[in-house]
């Protein structure tokens, strides 16, 4: 199959959606995709037949990406749904998360990847907790860019008075957030008012409808630093006629550019070498850069493992066995102070201790509790750990992929928190 050249230049955006319980994410996503004619038509039969079956009279577009049984006789999302979609303007991965508390977890991982949030909030319950919560986790994993959708303006007569009423309520939480770019825009997701058409309801909004403004908007690109980083996931060695001698170190760039010839170190031996090679797909490259996987050969064999991190020797991450960081937490099981976890950073592993929890954040007024450091399921908490071998690591703003964790319970192999460094 041919790749049109034009749909190969245009730029991607991902974004993910969140808000409480029945705001209408998925509502949302479906009539974007039904109004913008990205539907197929097994798709929209489909939901028509999963409609009937659950005796709803009107078209559902929610089915669209609530995809498990249970989320279909529920009416809610429990997974993350992925949709992909484009227009003549931009190519687009939607991450349609849910609203439940106990499914914070969720939010997180489909968040963790993209440019851009929407949240949304019911016009006839103005801002709850799940929209602070989510909003707050939003600026925690460095997405700058957000975009409030009011919905269910048409059960409040396209009310211009409360819409404003709202945004007031939002530009307050945004500043005390630091939120750079936020967007406000009135919608109705079942009847399409102001997703990809104008309103005629609301002809008092001016601004743009919610696909022109994913179309329009201009992300900052903060995923791709400029820090040379390649955490090495695996060693190749082919032993074959043609390459007997070749050794070649896999995985995939965290930041910078990297090219033939350029001087490096590798964590955590500190010994240098240069890049011999830099390949991928049989293919031997100028350069890569971040998000590219590929296989690095140097100029000296080196003793490198899976876990270890080529960089540039003018320019070192952290290295500490002390990790302060903050963390969202999965399990039902509290955390413990002086519990024992498996810490994952990239291809990267080691035991660490639970040394303190220095705060637990209060999503309702988005204070600081220093009293209550109880962390309970989807608490977010900051913590200090200390771990059983020095590792090597970016703050989360610096790098977000040398600058976040995992950590498991050993015992069960359970996920029990994602974390990312300060």
């Amino acid at each position: 199959m041919l790749i049109d050249p034009k749909e190969k230049s245009k730029s991607l955006l991902r974004f993910t959606t969140a808000g409480s319980v029945d705001d209408g994410k998925s509502t949302l996503i479906g009539r974007l995709l039904y109004d913008s004619k990205s539907i197929f038509e097994d798709q929209m039969d489909h939901i028509v037949q999963s409609g009937k079956r659950l005796g709803r009279e009107e078209l559902d577009l929610s089915l669209l990406t609530d995809g498990l049984r249970a989320e279909r006789e529920q009416g809610i999302t429990i997974d993350v749904a992925y949709r992909y979609f484009a227009t003549p303007a931009r190519k687009f991965i939607i991450a349609d998360t849910p609203g439940h508390i106990q499914y914070t977890r969720n939010m997180v991982t489909g968040a963790s990847t993209a440019d851009l949030a929407v949240i949304l909030i019911d016009a006839r319950k103005g801002v709850l907790e799940q929209t602070i919560r989510h909003s707050f986790i939003a600026s925690l994993l460095d997405i700058r860019h957000i975009i409030f959708c009011v919905n269910k303006m048409d059960m409040i007569n396209w009310s211009e008075e409360e819409f404003n009423k709202i945004v007031i309520n939002l530009g307050k939480l945004v500043s005390k957030l630091g939120i750079r770019d936020a967007h406000y825009i009135p919608i109705s997701a079942k009847y399409g008012d102001n997703v990809v058409d104008r309103s005629e309801n609301m002809t008092w909004y001016h601004g743009k409808t919610f696909l022109k403004l994913i179309e329009t908007i201009e992300i900052e690109k903060n995923k791709d630093p400029e820090n040379k980083r390649f955490p090495v996931q695996t060693i190749i060695r082919p032993h074959t006629k043609e390459f007997h001698d070749y050794r070649g170190y896999a995985g995939r760039v965290a930041g910078g550019v990297f090219a033939p010839g350029d001087e490096v170190m590798v964590l955590p031996s500190m010994l240098r070498s240069k890049i011999k090679s830099i390949d991928m797909f049989g293919k031997t490259l100028s350069e890569s850069i971040a998000g590219d996987s590929v296989s690095i050969s140097l100029d000296d064999q080196i003793d490198i493992s899976r876990g270890d991190m080529i960089v540039d020797p003018d320019d070192l991450p952290a290295i500490s066995q002390d990790i302060n960081l903050m963390v969202c937490w999965f399990n039902e099981q509290p955390l413990r102070i002086g519990a024992k976890y498996l810490l994952k950073i990239n291809s990267n592993e080691s035991g660490c201790i639970v040394k303190n929890v220095n705060y637990r954040l209060n999503i309702d007024t988005l204070e600081k509790d220093i009293e209550n450091t109880t962390v309970r399921m989807n608490d977010i908490a900051d913590i200090t750990i200390k771990t059983s071998k020095p590792l090597f690591f970016d703050s989360y703003r610096k790098n977000n992929i040398t600058g976040s964790m995992i950590l498991i319970d050993e015992g069960t192999n359970e996920t029990v928190a994602a974390g990312m460094i300060i």
